[in-house]
């Protein structure tokens, strides 16, 4: 296959008005944080959840790697369709989707605890529940919003600030995600499934009620798919991908980390997993809302200075040496990841035209997802090997990612875009 040229001339698409765009961007990254809320309201209690109903570590892993699965294939469809459809038709089925799955998901989980569902039906209905309805979902929201953001935003600044705001209420997402499971955990683990559905509710109704659809004359009507071997964007993809190869080989696996390493029962395990789950998002909104928008630094130089961050929270998180140091490594790494994240999805938006940022969005959501198409499996069959084994692991990934970013050339000749409006 010959690799695709370096440069492309921009399609003659017509730009889209930009009187609506600020408080259209603020809706949207209202429902991100929704969708992001619902889905990280879980994870302080998955480790232990999935113990209370019997099943195995590399079941839960597999169940995540199904859900990425999905995301990896449906996320460029979803980009391409919010534009060519618009946004809210693709966000109200996706939230339709999304709150279904997880009330019956809820269910669930209530019948395998009072052994009324068990074994491999159990685990079936997990995959089919949380991994393939729910990873098909969720994989319309961030594709859609940063699709948005790309398409009214004209100069590099103003497009880093977009993608990093989506980065950081993703960040509050984590760290409300965080207290809410972990909270509510202490009174009983199946609490927090049952907030999941009525939090993709709210995002629904918000959707339904307040998001305006675009007129016919501003959506696309054949947007561009972007091939992952395109010369223009493949570094970003690279970094990228190693970045949240790193980052999956620790987070599913944070929950069992606690548990072991501090002997903890389940309800404290919920707790500590998500008080570290909020530190990491401190640390990502730090980085997303304070550090990216006043550093004026371009993608290229987000990459290399929070590679280099990340790289040291992992290192840090490699020694068993109690909580503190456990706390403070997660810290280091949500904080060096958030600096990295918005370099990845804004660079390789300004190598592309307009028909092609709804599949480029799809592009970069897909590629993150791939990684937990791997990452949670192999993490978890890793750590019952011996318990430092995919932590060390993720650690040399994020050191590569570190020397490529600062090596390759891609990241020394990124194009500044005109810094005029699109016209009305």
């Amino acid at each position: 296959m010959k690799p695709v040229e370096e440069a492309r001339a921009a399609p003659s698409v017509p730009a889209p008005e930009v009187s609506t765009a600020r408080p259209e961007i603020a809706l949207l990254l209202s429902v991100v944080f929704l969708a992001y809320l619902a889905q990280m309201t879980l994870n302080p209690i998955i480790a232990p959840l999935s113990r209370e109903v019997g099943l195995a570590e590399w079941q839960i892993g597999a169940t995540i790697s199904i859900a990425a699965v999905m995301l990896v294939l449906t996320s460029q469809f979803w980009g391409r369709r919010s534009q060519s459809w618009g946004r809210k038709p693709v966000l109200v089925a996706a939230f339709t989707l999304a709150m279904v799955t997880m009330s019956l998901f809820a269910l669930l989980a209530w019948l395998g605890m009072i052994g009324m569902i068990a074994g491999i039906e159990l685990f079936l209905l997990f995959v089919l529940l949380r991994g393939i309805g729910f990873g098909t979902a969720i994989s319309a929201v961030q594709p859609t919003a940063q699709a948005y953001i790309a398409d009214v935003t004209s100069d590099e600044t103003a497009r880093v600030k977009g993608m990093a705001g989506v980065g950081a209420v993703q960040g509050i997402a984590m760290i409300a995600g965080a207290v809410v499971g972990g909270v509510l955990a202490v009174f009983d683990i199946l609490a927090p499934l049952i907030a999941v559905p009525v939090l993709l509710a709210g995002g629904l109704i918000l959707v339904a009620v307040r998001l305006r659809r675009e007129p016919r004359h501003r959506l696309v009507e054949k947007p561009r798919p972007v091939s992952p071997f395109d010369a223009r964007v493949w570094p970003f993809l690279l970094a990228g991908f190693g970045m949240y190869m790193a980052l999956g080989f620790i987070q599913v696996l944070l929950g069992f980390v606690v548990q072991d390493r501090l002997g903890a029962d389940a309800e404290t395990t919920g707790l500590l997993t998500g008080g570290a789950l909020l530190l990491a998002g401190l640390g990502l909104i730090v980085a997303q809302a304070v550090v990216v928008p006043r550093s004026g630094w371009r993608p290229a130089t987000l990459l290399r200075v929070g590679g280099a961050i990340a790289f040291v929270g992992f290192t840090l998180l490699i020694p068993d040496a109690g909580l503190a140091l456990l706390l403070a490594s997660i810290l280091v790494i949500g904080f060096g990841l958030g600096i990295a994240t918005p370099g990845f999805t804004a660079g390789p938006t300004l190598m592309v035209g307009r028909d092609e940022q709804g599949g480029l969005a799809g592009l970069t959501t897909a590629t993150a997802g791939l990684t937990f198409v791997i990452a949670p499996t192999a993490s978890t069959a890793l750590y019952g090997l011996g318990t430092a084994i995919p932590i060390v692991v993720g650690t040399a990934i994020m050191a590569v990612v570190t020397i490529f970013v600062l090596v390759h050339p891609r990241f020394r000749r990124l194009p500044v875009p005109a810094s005029e409006p699109p016209p009305a």
